[in-house]
C-alpha cells in the first residue's frame, strides 16, 4: 500500500497527465514502466514525453524504472531530457534515437541523464592549493568529487592543425567530509590562484543502469558543434551494464557526437559489457596531402561513442567496438580528458585516449585497433596481455608535446604494427612510411604547451612479441622510439624536452627478424643519453 500511494503522489508531482489504472499500479507496485505513462513501444510513435514522465515519477517515488523488453521506444526530437536518479533496466528493450532532422538546439542535450540527488557546493573560501596537499582545509556534508580551475594559467596550448590557446589549469580529485584529499587521486598542479572550485557530492549508494538496444539515426546536418544525444552521467557510483549502440545512415556530412556515453565530474564509474559503435569522422580545415597526413597535420571532426571529462575512477570492463577496430575511416571509439585513475579490461577498442592529460591509465587484456593507445599525461600507463594494432603500441600525443611524466610498463603483449591497412591509398601509404614504433613521440622544443615537456622516465618492455611479418618494402625494423623533430633536431630547444632515462627490455620476439632499432637514423642523436638496456 506505501508503494501505491508512492506511485500515486509521483504522478501527481510530475503533473502528467496520463493516470495509471488502479490495477496497473497494483501489478506494477514495486517498479515503474513507461507504458504506465503511456508509452507505445511500437517504433513509430514518439515515446519520449512518456519516458521523461515515468523517470519523473521514479525520481519522485524512489523506485526503479523497467522497460518492456517487446517494445520499441521511439525517441524524436526537443530541447528536453529524461532524468535518471533510480535503478533503470532496460532490459531486451529497443530504442530509436532520431536525429536525422534536428537542428543545433535539439541535438546539444542528452536523451537520458543519470543525475545525483545532491546540489553542486560552490567552495569559494579555498584561493590557494599545493600539488600534492592532503587536506583542502574545509569540511564538507558528505565526500565529494572536487573540480578546481585556475583561469589564469593555460595548460595544454595544443599544436597542429587543431592549434588553440590551451585550457584552464584544471584538476578533478576526490574529498571525504573532513576535507582529507584521496592520496590516489591527487592534486597534479600547484594553484597560486583558483578561479573556480565546486564540489560534486557523491551518492553513497550504487545505481545501475542496464540492457538496451540504442540506434542512433544519424543525423546529417553538417553542424561544427559537438553534440550529446546519448546517456550523460553526472552522479558519482554508477554502474552502465549491457548497453548496445549502433548507429545507421551517416551520409557525406553530418555532425560530431561527445559521446554516446558521456560522464563528467564525478568518480566510480564502472562501463561493463557494452557495445559501442566507432563512428564516421567529418572533414574540417586539415591538410589532406599526404605529407599532410605523415607529418600529423592530417585531422577531422572526430566524434565518439564514450567521452570522460573530469571523471576520477573509471572502469570499461568487458566491452567492444561492434565495428572494426582496424578500419581507419572510422574514429577512435574514446576519449578523455582531465580525469585520473582509468582502466580498461577485456576490452576490444579501435583506440583508448588521454586529450588533457590522464593520471594512471591501465590497459589489460584487451586489443586495441588502429588508433592504438593516444595519450598524455602522469603517472604510470601499463599495458598487460593486450594486442595493439597500431604504427605504435604508445602514441604520446605530439599535439599536447609528447608529454607523460611518470613510467611505461609493457608486459606480456602483441606488437602487430601493420594489421589494419583500410582506407584510403593514401592513408595505407602514410601507415605504412611510419613504420612501427614502441613509444611514439615528437616534440622539436620549439612550442610553449603550458608545461615542462618530458618523455616517461622509465620504460620498462617485457614479454613483448613485435609481429611485423606483413611488413612493407623499405623496412628497416622496428623502433623503441620514433621520436621525430619537426626541424630535424637543427634549431636549439627553445622549450627544452626531457628524454627519456632509461629503457630495460626482457624477452623480446621480433617475427620478421629484423633488428630492433633504438630510434630513425638522422635524429638518433637526440636520444644519446638515453640507455637501452636488452636483458
Amino acid at each position: 500500500m506505501r508503494k501505491t500511494i508512492s506511485i500515486l503522489l509521483a504522478c501527481l508531482v510530475v503533473g502528467t497527465c496520463f493516470v495509471p489504472s488502479a490495477a496497473a499500479i497494483e501489478l506494477q507496485e514495486a517498479t515503474i514502466t513507461y507504458e504506465a505513462y503511456g508509452a507505445v513501444g511500437d517504433g513509430v510513435t514518439d515515446d519520449f514525453s512518456a519516458i521523461i514522465a515515468a523517470h519523473n515519477a521514479a525520481n519522485a517515488a524512489d523506485l526503479p524504472v523497467r522497460a518492456n523488453d517487446n517494445a520499441t521506444y521511439y525517441i524524436g526530437g526537443g530541447a528536453k531530457t529524461a532524468i535518471i536518479k533510480t535503478n533503470t533496466d532496460w532490459g531486451n528493450a529497443k530504442f530509436i534515437i532520431d536525429d536525422t532532422n534536428l537542428n543545433d538546439a535539439d541535438l546539444w542535450r542528452y536523451v537520458f541523464h543519470v543525475a545525483s540527488k545532491h546540489a553542486a557546493i560552490s567552495i569559494t573560501t579555498v584561493t590557494s592549493l599545493q600539488k600534492g596537499q592532503a587536506n583542502l582545509g574545509v569540511t564538507l556534508p558528505m565526500a565529494c568529487v572536487v573540480v578546481v580551475t585556475d583561469n589564469t594559467t593555460r595548460r595544454f596550448i595544443r599544436r597542429g592543425a587543431n592549434q588553440n590557446e590551451g585550457a584552464a589549469q584544471t584538476d578533478v580529485f576526490i574529498v571525504d567530509r573532513d576535507g582529507n584529499i584521496d592520496p590516489d587521486v591527487p592534486l597534479m598542479w600547484d594553484y597560486d590562484s583558483v578561479t573556480a572550485m565546486t564540489a560534486y557530492p557523491m551518492d553513497e549508494d550504487r545505481l545501475t543502469v542496464r540492457g538496451g538496444h540504442f540506434t542512433t539515426l544519424a543525423n546529417q546536418a553538417g553542424g561544427k558543434a559537438y553534440h550529446e544525444r546519448g546517456i550523460g552521467v553526472t552522479r558519482s557510483n554508477v554502474e552502465i551494464a549491457d548497453v548496445t549502440h549502433v548507429v545507421t545512415g551517416e551520409g557525406a556530412q553530418g555532425s560530431p557526437y561527445n559521446g554516446f556515453v558521456h560522464a563528467r565530474d564525478c568518480a566510480n564509474l564502472t562501463v561493463r559489457g557494452c557495445r559501442f559503435s566507432g563512428r564516421k569522422a567529418y572533414a574540417k580545415d586539415f591538410d589532406d596531402s599526404l605529407m599532410g597526413r605523415i607529418s600529423g597535420l592530417y585531422t577531422k571532426r572526430g566524434t565518439y561513442d564514450i567521452r570522460l571529462h573530469r571523471v576520477a575512477n573509471a572502469a570499461f570492463v568487458d566491452c567492444r567496438q561492434m565495428n572494426s577496430i582496424l578500419d581507419r575511416s572510422l574514429w577512435g571509439v574514446m576519449c578523455s580528458d582531465f580525469s585520473k585513475n582509468l582502466s580498461f579490461e577485456g576490452c576490444e577498442f579501435s583506440r583508448v585516449d588521454a586529450h588533457m592529460g590522464a593520471y594512471n591509465v591501465t590497459i589489460r587484456n584487451s586489443t586495441l585497433g588502429h588508433a592504438g593507445i593516444t595519450v598524455t599525461g602522469f603517472g604510470t600507463l601499463l599495458v598487460e596481455n593486450s594486442t595493439i594494432q597500431s604504427n605504435a603500441i604508445v602514441d604520446l600525443r605530439h599535439d599536447y608535446g609528447s608529454f607523460w611524466d611518470g613510467e611505461i610498463v609493457i608486459r606480456n603483449c602483441v606488437f602487430a604494427p601493420f594489421a589494419g591497412q583500410g582506407g584510403a591509398f593514401v592513408d595505407k601509404l602514410a601507415n605504412w612510411l611510419r613504420g612501427a614504433a614502441i613509444v611514439s613521440s615528437v616534440n622539436d622544443g620549439q612550442w610553449d604547451f603550458g608545461y615542462p615537456c618530458m618523455m616517461p622516465k622509465k620504460i620498462t618492455i617485457e614479454g613483448l612479441v613485435i609481429d611485423d611479418k606483413k611488413h612493407p618494402p623499405l623496412y628497416f625494423g622496428p623502433r623503441v622510439f620514433d621520436h621525430l623533430s619537426y626541424t630535424f633536431g637543427f634549431k636549439r630547444e627553445t622549450y627544452p624536452y626531457a628524454k627519456t632515462q632509461e629503457v630495460t627490455i626482457k624477452g623480446l620476439s621480433i617475427k620478421s627478424c629484423r633488428p630492433l632499432l633504438k630510434n630513425k637514423f638522422w635524429s638518433l642523436w637526440l636520444l644519446r643519453d638515453t640507455k637501452v638496456i636488452c636483458l
